[in-house]
């Protein structure tokens, strides 16, 4: 993870290749980043890819990409990129 201790908040993006369209992939991410405390958002892209925007502390959002890339979401992932940037400050989170 860049610059920040697991304890400061962070924003992490991470885009989900695969067969995550369609299979609840959004939902289940919605119920992994609540249970982890996180905010942001799950977001079906035009290329098939789901970008997930998770921020808060650092250790939760590793632990959510952990999860993703974990082979027990549904539908199939393939490979998870990601990018770890300052908080923006968002709440809640999101399917869109």
């Amino acid at each position: 993870m860049s610059e920040s201790t697991n304890t400061e908040l962070t924003r992490l993006t991470a885009w989900v290749r695969g067969r995550v369209q369609g299979v609840g992939f959004r939902w289940w991410t919605r119920a992994r980043a609540l249970e982890l405390g996180l905010a942001g958002s799950a977001t079906n892209l035009r290329d098939g890819r789901v970008e997930v925007v998770a921020e808060g502390p650092g250790s939760s959002c590793e632990r959510l990409l952990e999860i993703l890339r974990s082979g027990d979401t549904p539908g199939s992932v393939e490979h998870v990129a990601e990018q770890w940037s300052r908080p923006r400050g968002v709440t809640g989170f999101v399917e869109r």
